[in-house]
């Protein structure tokens, strides 16, 4: 008799998980190329532990039998697998003609996770370079764009963007975020429940200013429900309180702030019993927040996704930030730090670009680019629009645009009519389903990762590289091997100088050592639970990108859209039939393709309308029924549940759902629709200043279906 086959051993692998920008350090048990169990790494020093639901399903990531692993051509309605060197030499030969009629009648679109992906943020451009388009959009523009126009103006690169310093704050005061959810964004805070009770018992205290009781208004210490897109007026109001009662005080930041008076004397003017009228909180209450700021011993002003995607988002954002300088809260132990991540993209060898602003502008509606892209609310009309540098060709990358981006369901349709469009991507969804060709890459357990982004961002100076848990299948390619190969054949097709490709841990190695702190890859790759680099402290005025070495207040074209929403104060309040959307974050879903692992959608369902229970009455809607929802540019149906966490005139969708369109490949998400809440949002209603899409605050009507 033969004997039995031999199990393999188990082993235990350590890594990070990069679906969110939380990046906990996770503990792999696997057998094989089986995984057993996935759980947090106590030993990581910045989560310490914690987990989240997304991190289990990379595990069903890894075994989806949806994800693509071989290259896909598109024929019609069907799709055939074809080889990569196929592939490859087609996609070159298209892009390479598209580009020799009109250079800037190709586009590429980056989504949300190529920022977690280092694959993509190292070499991407070895494919893209060639094509020297200024059509280039991500979903930035959907996302943090004014957060970081803010900081390139202010302190000189849009990736100096001050922290809040949690662990030893002592008021905390939250507009439009929900790290209860999210572990954080642009402030990357693993185990948020945990530092919340620290900071409880040190005798500190969170304020939450949103539409929405969410699950971080819930433990909070006190929660005020905001109009959607009215935060300039509540932080213009607490600017007001705070200079009428003579409560600034910037201490050591006024010997290198230009403007600070300047803009302060712009603010004083406004009248607080107005901008408490206009955005819903008592003129008491702002009162007490801002005096409670004011006086406290380490305080942090932190504004996020609801404060981004608005109409003033950029105003919003430049009042958060003069906030926290004018109170002396900026680059102080307990208020709002920098941190000084292993491989520096803002000072040093290394260091990336600053930003640029409106150097070139959209060919149809003249919208601002930003740090070298053009607002994606664009897109779909520079695609339809004929002429010179209409877009005829696409890349996208990690994306799916046509759910994540405002009014969809246009896009869609100007997907349809491109003459060539290409995907980098594991799946077939909403938008890549439009793609001639589909290039699927590995997924994160089966490369290495290192977070190029997110250490700029965390509440703690920490480093991590992942070794990855598996190697890769037979006939599989990273991303990078992609790009190169996309590349190479197009610079040949086009007449290009041929150039050596790095791979991302050259490119990771060389940022490392040309860094301040002098790390290696070897370095990290001897430290598997991460490197601890101490705690964010103060590092102003060294750590300043302008050449002044000074923080710019007053940044010129603030006064304009100052005065913009100032006009906006007299306008007549909407009609009772008239609501606003929002949307909203869970802590099992991030983007849309995580709907496609059934860990993460079993369960109630979670992409109702949520709407306040008076609301739902005076419409005459029954709980639990399905309603029309309908604005500018569309209307949906979904089911609508009444809630008392939401503000009366308020209801709320989750984004990233509407998997009901044909010619997808998404079983588990398909059979979880939801609704698209990008099929109400509208590309015309942006913040003006920056081009970033305003998909908080949307006039909606719902009606019984």
């Amino acid at each position: 008799m033969s004997e039995p086959a031999t199990q393999p051993a188990e082993r235990v692998h350590f890594g990070a998980c990069n679906l969110c920008e939380a990046i906990c350090g996770l503990e792999f048990k696997v057998r094989g190329n089986e995984i057993l169990q996935i759980k947090g790494d106590a030993a990581d020093p910045l989560s310490r532990g914690h987990i989240c639901p997304k991190a289990v399903a990379l595990k069903d990531i890894y075994e989806d039998p949806d994800r693509l692993r071989k290259p896909m051509q598109r024929i019609g309605d069907q799709w055939q697998e074809i080889e990569w060197d196929a592939a490859f030499d087609w996609v070159a030969t298209k892009l390479a003609e598209a580009h020799l009629r009109d250079p800037d009648s190709v586009a590429a679109y980056l989504g949300n996770p190529s920022v977690h992906n280092y694959g993509v943020m190292t070499t991407s451009g070895q494919m893209l370079s060639p094509i020297r388009t200024r059509n280039r959009y991500s979903a930035t523009s959907v996302d943090q764009l004014p957060h970081q126009l803010m900081a390139y103006w202010m302190y000189g690169h849009q990736l100096l963007v001050p922290i809040s310093d949690i662990d030893r704050t002592q008021y905390f005061l939250v507009l439009g975020a929900n790290p209860m959810a999210s572990n954080g964004s642009l402030m990357t805070v693993p185990d948020f429940r945990h530092r919340l009770k620290a900071l409880h018992a040190r005798g500190g205290k969170m304020v939450v200013i949103d539409p929405r009781r969410s699950e971080t208004a819930e433990v909070a210490d006190a929660h005020h429900f905001i109009r959607p897109g009215t935060d300039a007026a509540f932080l213009l109001g607490l600017l007001k309180v705070m200079l009428d009662e003579n409560l600034l005080k910037p201490g050591r930041l006024a010997g290198f702030t230009d403007g600070l008076d300047e803009a302060l004397d712009a603010i004083r003017p406004f009248e607080l019993a107005v901008l408490a009228a206009h955005c819903g909180i008592a003129a008491e209450h702002i009162q007490t927040i801002a005096r409670d700021f004011a006086a406290a011993d380490g305080a942090a002003c932190y504004g996020r996704m609801g404060v981004s995607v608005q109409a003033y988002g950029s105003l919003s954002q430049w009042l958060i930030q003069l906030i926290n300088i004018a109170t002396g809260n900026l680059d102080r132990e307990g208020g709002m730090l920098f941190t000084e991540p292993a491989l520096d993209l803002i000072q040093g060898a290394a260091a990336s670009k600053p930003g640029s602003f409106g150097k070139i502008r959209t060919r149809v509606r003249g919208l601002p680019e930003f740090g070298g892209e053009l607002p994606v609310v664009a897109l779909a009309e520079e695609i339809e629009t004929p002429g010179a540098g209409q877009v005829r060709a696409l890349v996208t990358i990690a994306g799916n645009p046509v759910l994540s981006t405002p009014n969809g369901r246009k896009l869609d349709a100007a997907l349809a009519s491109l003459d060539f469009m290409v995907s980098v991507d594991i799946y077939l969804n909403e938008t890549t389903r439009h793609a001639h060709v589909i290039l699927p890459p590995t997924c994160a357990l089966e490369h290495e990762h290192y977070d190029l982004i997110f250490h700029h961002f965390a509440v703690h100076n920490t480093a991590r590289l992942s070794a990855p848990l598996f190697d890769k299948a037979e006939g599989t390619m990273h991303d990078w091997e992609i790009f190169q190969a996309v590349g190479k054949r197009l610079a040949e097709k086009l007449g290009q100088p041929a150039r050596p490709m790095p791979r991302p841990q050259q490119i990771v190695d060389m940022g490392l050592q040309a860094s301040p702190r002098k790390l290696s890859v070897k370095t990290l790759q001897s430290h598997p639970h991460g490197m601890d680099l101490g705690a964010l402290k103060p590092t102003l005025p060294e750590r300043l990108v302008h050449a002044s070495k000074r923080i710019n207040a007053a940044p010129e074209a603030i006064f304009a859209e100052l005065a913009r929403f100032a006009a906006t104060l007299n306008e007549a309040a909407p009609t009772s039939q008239q609501l606003k959307l929002i949307g909203r974050r869970h802590v099992r879903s991030n983007n849309s393709w995580m709907h496609n692992s059934h860990r993460l959608v079993k369960g109630n369902a979670r992409h109702q309308l949520l709407m306040h229970p008076d609301d739902v009455a005076s419409r005459g809607l029954a709980d639990g029924s399905t309603v029309r929802v309908r604005s500018r540019v569309g209307e949906i149906r979904v089911e609508v549940q009444a809630s008392a966490e939401m503000m009366p005139g308020v209801v709320s969708l989750p984004h990233g759902w509407g998997h009901n369109r044909t010619g997808t490949r998404l079983g588990i998400a398909e059979a979880h629709p939801g609704a698209s809440n990008n099929d109400l949002t509208d590309e015309l209603f942006l913040d003006v200043l920056s081009g970033n899409a305003a998909l908080n605050g949307v006039p909606v009507e719902v009606l019984a279906a």
